[in-house]
């Protein structure tokens, strides 16, 4: 049985399909509900590491605290990206599904598969 841990957002439609995913292929799932228990720097430099992005590639660009915090700005560090995610985990693109081989955001929900 594989061991999944799952940054979830209960209220994400993609994030439910792939814990259904997950429980259906007898994995099992620690749940980490992220905007209730969002990653801190160090966290997030490890699942960002795992699943091979830089912080922009993981970033919800359509959120409105995206375009507030004018975080298309080219000129922003790694650090700051990171920053920006620690302090507003909406920009968390989700659902992110790490295990002890490898990591994958769970869109479309499917791809989650590959880590059983």
């Amino acid at each position: 049985m594989v061991a999944v841990t799952l940054y979830h957002n209960p209220n994400c439609s993609k994030s439910r399909q792939t814990l259904a995913l997950l429980q259906a292929g007898a994995a099992t799932v620690n749940l980490v509900e992220y905007l209730k228990q969002p990653p801190n720097a160090a966290e997030l430099r490890q699942i960002l590491n795992a699943l091979g992005l830089s912080a922009r590639q993981l970033m919800r660009t359509k959120e409105a605290v995206y375009l507030e915090l004018n975080l298309e700005d080219t000129s922003l560090t790694e650090a700051a990206l990171i920053d920006a995610m620690v302090e507003h985990p909406i920009l968390i693109e989700r659902p992110i599904a790490l295990t002890e081989h490898g990591a994958v955001i769970g869109r479309p929900p499917e791809r989650v598969l590959t880590l059983l």
